[in-house]
């Protein structure tokens, strides 16, 4: 790992199903007790079969005690910015500073339709997100006075903000066009990409784009974190489902321990990844947890963990 770069956090994603209520806690608290940095929620709202993540990862943050928790990622244009900087602030405070908040600008226009949210063109989408972005921040750091925006798509009047987080919260995005990109180098700190969706050789491209939009802000590209969920599943006791699973969807990671440790060194190394967000696919999931938080790069002394402390 370059220098530059902060030291690795690794997670796991929990599947947030109506079909498995209990399932979904003990698999945070296994990557609590594994001593793994993160647990993350998707967000589907429109989704009938899957529970609202907002909820659910609050009661996995009051049954946890050390591991961090985060969305990812969630969806703004069906969560008025000032009421969710409000959810953040106070679900941080309660969990003692362990929110990471990922937001996106909502890919499933449809369903964002349904909700009563709203849609638009590219464009707009584009706009009341970094509007949304802006409001966070401006709401976090008034806490305890009053806070007033007028955006094209967002507007508050002396709105008075509080709680105050317990930390700072890291924004994370989940962001593909180039403009999404240059503004998560200008507002964020963090990026989120999923194996399904970005080939490890789109990485630097990626990259590219965010460090230019920290540039035009003034800021240092090496402060917004890199994150990668993989999707896949650990070989485990001789199993062999790796081509079988590569072959059904592209992007999928699949095969024993060695190849996963392999990989994430070099999702290090060559795309600048930082965080790794592990999303099993094949059952077993707390066998899987297991496996990936004995294993990962830095536990097993494999390279992928030098470099600068992290921030936390």
């Amino acid at each position: 790992m370059n220098a530059t770069q902060p030291a690795p956090l690794f997670g796991v994603s929990i599947d947030p199903t109506t079909r498995d209520p209990q399932g979904a806690f003990a698999r945070a608290r296994r990557a609590d007790e594994a001593g793994l940095d993160l647990i993350t929620l998707m967000d589907h709202p429109y989704n009938p079969g899957l529970f609202e993540t907002w909820t659910l990862l609050t009661a996995l943050g009051m049954a946890t005690r050390r591991v961090r928790i985060g969305t990812n990622v969630l969806n703004t244009p069906l969560r008025p910015p000032a009421m969710l900087a409000k959810a953040a602030a106070t679900l941080d405070a309660l969990t003692g500073g362990r929110l990471e908040l990922g937001v996106g600008a909502g890919a499933f226009l449809e369903g964002i339709a349904s909700f009563g949210g709203p849609t638009g063109s590219p464009a707009d989408r584009h706009d009341a997100f970094a509007e949304a972005l802006e409001i966070l921040r401006g709401m976090w750091a008034n806490a305890g006075g009053s806070f007033s925006y007028e955006g094209r798509f967002h507007r508050l009047r002396d709105a008075r903000p509080g709680p105050a987080p317990a930390r700072a919260i890291r924004i994370w995005t989940g962001a593909g066009g180039p403009r999404m990109l240059r503004l998560t180098g200008r507002l964020a700190d963090g990026l989120l990409l999923s194996t399904t969706y970005v080939r490890p050789d789109q990485l630097p491209e990626y990259n590219r784009l965010v460090d230019e939009g920290a540039a035009q802000a003034g800021r240092d590209p090496s402060a917004i974190r890199r994150g990668y969920n993989l999707m896949g599943v650990i070989e485990l006791d001789g199993g062999r489902v790796g081509a079988r699973l590569r072959a059904r969807q592209p992007g999928l990671i699949a095969g024993p321990v060695a190849y996963w440790v392999e990989e994430l060194v070099r999702f290090s190394r060559d795309g600048r990844q930082d965080t790794f967000i592990f999303w099993p696919v094949a059952g077993d999931d707390l066998a899987q947890v297991d496996a990936f938080a004995a294993r990962s790069p830095r536990r097993c002394g494999s390279g992928a963990g030098g470099g600068r402390r992290g921030d936390g």
